[in-house]
């Protein structure tokens, strides 16, 4: 029989769809030498980087939150965390929920399949069943105008029609979790149009969305609250307009005295 406490604990679990607690993230940089004598008898160096520093983030369900910061901060590092292509050092990732990243595209890919075999292959890797990839095949292939392609190995599609197969993938999902970088939009002009179409159609919708952008109108007109990142660290966090007024403000004080 579950106690008050624990009832009051289900519940809470139930509103958050990402919980990220301790999370630091280390990456290995390997100084080269200049030239290939000096490398084979000089050791080469090596340094320790730390993208992101003990990061605890609680995203409730249906959230939109925007990641900010300057170029180095590790937003990008926290989105590939967030959505598991990379795995924190430290710490712990909880996500609640079908959770589909726009980061890495033609990640699931394999180069010697046609298109359509990779369709059936990605769909599996971010949780689409058999049956549903099945119903949906069709739409996948129109959305991304790659229909004369279909059955053509992976390795002669262009890298554009990638980008666009990998799109409409997620796109025919139904996400929980949406993950957005800077590069939401993909292609030409007429497909830009249409994804950035999906893209309002999941804000608008009870979906969790966290993206990384520096486009500042944006992010004041579709999140709810935002996370400043500085130096892997989180500066600051809150309501979008308060946040956004700060990091301008500290901006542009600073590119006034420089």
């Amino acid at each position: 029989m579950l106690t008050g406490f624990k009832k009051e604990r289900l519940i809470m679990e139930d509103k958050i769809a990402v919980e990220l607690k301790g999370v630091s993230k280390k990456y290995t940089l390997h100084h080269e030498k200049p030239t290939l004598v000096e490398n084979i008898f000089t050791a080469r160096s090596t340094e320790e980087f730390w993208a992101l520093k003990r990061i605890n983030l609680e995203i409730k369900r249906g959230e939109k939150v925007g990641i900010i910061g300057p170029n180095g901060s590790g937003k990008t590092t926290l989105l590939e965390v967030i959505s598991g292509i990379t795995t924190p050092t430290r710490g712990s990732v909880i996500t609640n929920g079908k959770k589909v990243s726009l980061i890495e595209l033609e990640a699931g890919f394999h180069a010697e399949l046609t298109g359509q075999e990779n369709i059936y292959l990605n769909g599996l890797l971010i949780g689409m069943s058999k049956k549903e990839i099945n119903s949906k095949i069709k739409k996948i292939i129109s959305f991304a105008d790659v229909r004369q392609f279909i059955d053509a190995p992976f390795y002669a599609y262009s890298e554009g029609m990638k980008l666009r197969l990998g799109f409409s993938i997620v796109a025919h999902t139904n996400p929980d979790i949406v993950i957005l970088d800077e590069n939401m939009a993909v292609g030409d002009t007429s497909f830009k149009v249409k994804s950035h179409e999906i893209i309002l159609d999941w804000i608008k919708k009870r979906k969790t969305i966290i993206v990384v952008s520096h486009l500042l109108d944006f992010i004041s007109e579709t999140c709810d609250k935002v996370v400043w990142l500085e130096e892997g660290k989180i500066f600051d966090q809150g309501k979008t307009k308060t946040i956004i007024k700060k990091y301008l403000h500290k901006y542009y004080n600073r590119r006034g005295h420089e």
